[in-house]
């Protein structure tokens, strides 16, 4: 149960993460996390009623139950990161990344607390350096789960460590030949590095995987045009309009039009120039 929980908890994307990352999270709050706190905070009402109250969206009262809890368990990890989840649930990200700090000094090896407390540094605090530590410990506190591999990548890519990020990806892809979202992930890699037939390889693995990932499919069109295939850009393109209100796919299929017909353009113009330069000259002589 434990490593399940765990592994729910991990499985963070790259792309959208915020909202995804805490309906994860809180859902992995109801699965037992009792197991890891001691018998005493199991036995206590308001911690029953304050995960529950988390689950359903009851925020104030989750909030008041874990703090009123803190006044008698200031040093139970787990009572912090739930509280750390009930302000981030709220908005409340600094006093998140507060919490969810205690918990790891309290509980260094919890690779929970840790897949959390990088995402906080990451998205709230700005600070990489910190973030891809946190993640590659969780690496070696869990390098059997492929999401933790690609959550070190999302980190790595993010900071522009393409390479290390490519090798992230690779290794979930190892331990889960059908994670599409580290397969995207690579991808995209591969596009900031200008690898377009290894970004393609990529997408079209993800696509295969998971079909409505518009992620993967709008990096399929990017690589596609690159690589000069501009009616796959299109096709591409096409699928994300239909299933997408974005006027961005629209502008970009009509411009991937204009590269894919130019001569025509071209022909047309110049058809155009020299049709009224000949009825100029005619002109000339009839008029002289």
């Amino acid at each position: 149960m434990r490593a399940e929980r765990t592994r729910s908890l991990i499985r963070c994307g790259s792309r959208g993460r915020g909202p995804r990352l805490l309906a994860v999270l809180i859902t992995v709050a109801l699965l037992g996390i009792c197991g890891e706190t001691r018998a005493a905070l199991v036995d206590e009402e308001l911690w029953r009623t304050g995960r529950k109250d988390l689950a359903a969206g009851r925020v104030a009262d989750a909030w008041k139950n874990f703090n009123t809890l803190l006044e008698q368990y200031p040093e139970e990890p787990q009572l912090r990161l739930m509280t750390g989840l009930a302000a981030l649930k709220n908005g409340e990200r600094e006093t998140a990344l507060a919490q969810v700090s205690k918990a790891v000094a309290l509980a260094p090896d919890d690779a929970e607390a840790l897949t959390l407390l990088a995402w906080l540094y990451m998205e709230v605090a700005g600070e990489l350096d910190t973030a891809i530590a946190s993640y590659r410990k969780v690496t070696l506190l869990k390098p059997e789960i492929p999401e933790v591999h690609n959550n070190l990548g999302v980190a790595l890519k993010r900071n522009g460590d393409l390479e290390q990020a490519v090798g992230s990806f690779s290794r979930a892809l190892e331990l889960n030949p059908d994670f599409a979202q580290a397969a995207s992930n690579r991808g995209w890699a591969h596009v900031d590095q200008g690898e377009w037939k290894a970004a393609k390889a990529d997408f079209e693995r993800s696509l295969a995987l998971r079909p409505d990932d518009d992620g993967a499919l709008y990096g399929l069109s990017r690589v596609r045009k690159e690589l000069r295939d501009y009616s796959g850009a299109q096709d591409a393109l096409a699928r994300l309009s239909g299933r997408s209100q974005n006027f961005v796919y629209w502008l970009e299929w009509a411009m991937i039009g204009v590269i894919r017909y130019y001569w025509v353009f071209l022909l047309l113009t110049l058809g155009l120039f020299f049709y009224f330069r000949y009825k100029a000259r005619t002109r000339v002589k009839v008029d002289g």
